[in-house]
């Protein structure tokens, strides 16, 4: 059983979410660096605690770490050549024809896409490059991911508790406009060893949990629990646990 307690420290504030997600491979970051030709300065937009532009910081000389909210600026992880900056994605505080490569992990469906594309033109070098990405639902093995579904957009407990914009990431970020000249990236997949309280605690950082737990006044895993600790069997047990990255790479200018 979920507890109220649980509920309450696992809710979707800023450092849960900050520390309950999984991250991104190195090979990730190693690519967008090769596929963009100047190094000198990365905008990782919409940063949250600051995960990728971590990971950009190991390629680019600079990397300007942009998000619209304080709270989770409050647990940015700081580095030398990382600048974190509070400003919306659709009015960057950031000079013209500046900037090499834009990256948004996770957050580009909810932008004002056209107002945010406009920025990116504005702000992006001649030979600049954007690349959007995002994740769905996390895939373990067959029997637990039928549970997943249940939790899903589509799903029968959460699924109109996701916002209509999550429909983006159902559909792998495939039907997101993009009016760039794409370049084809490889497939990147997250994967981590996860017990069933990681597991838990991540899936508490949903805002459709937090909206079923506002409407409903009890927590939605409760309808879910008794079955992945079947499956699961010790709590402590960890399990591979998987994502695949969905991504869109473009010329902002070609």
């Amino acid at each position: 059983m979920v507890t109220s307690s649980s509920i309450d420290h696992f809710s979707s504030t800023s450092k849960e979410y900050s520390f309950s997600r999984p991250l991104y491979p190195d090979t990730l970051y190693k690519y967008l660096s090769d596929v963009t030709p100047n190094k000198n300065v990365a905008w990782d937009c919409a940063t949250g605690n600051g995960q990728a532009a971590i990971g950009l910081c190991k390629h680019f000389k600079n990397v300007i770490a942009s998000d619209a909210s304080k709270g989770q600026l409050d647990y940015q992880f700081e580095r030398t050549n990382i600048r974190y900056e509070m400003f919306p994605a659709e009015k960057a505080d950031i000079g013209d024809n500046s900037v090499d490569l834009i990256t948004v992990a996770q957050a580009a469906h909810w932008f004002d896409l056209d107002k945010f594309y406009k920025e990116v033109i504005r702000v992006g070098k001649s030979n600049g490059i954007l690349a959007i990405w995002s994740y769905g639902m996390h895939q373990i093995d067959k029997d637990i991911d039928k549970i997943s579904a249940r939790l899903n957009v589509n799903g029968d407990i959460l699924g109109k508790y996701w916002p209509p914009e999550t429909n983006y990431v159902q559909d792998d970020y495939k039907t997101i406009p993009f009016p760039f000249k794409e370049i084809l990236a490889p497939k990147f997949e997250m994967n981590v060893y996860w017990s069933l309280d990681d597991l838990i605690s991540y899936m508490q950082t949903w805002s459709a949990v937090k909206r079923f737990n506002n409407e409903k006044k009890f927590n939605p895993l409760n309808l879910i629990i008794d079955e992945l600790e079947k499956l699961w069997g010790n709590h402590e047990d960890q399990k591979v646990v998987k994502w695949n990255i969905n991504i869109r790479i473009g010329k902002i200018h070609s």
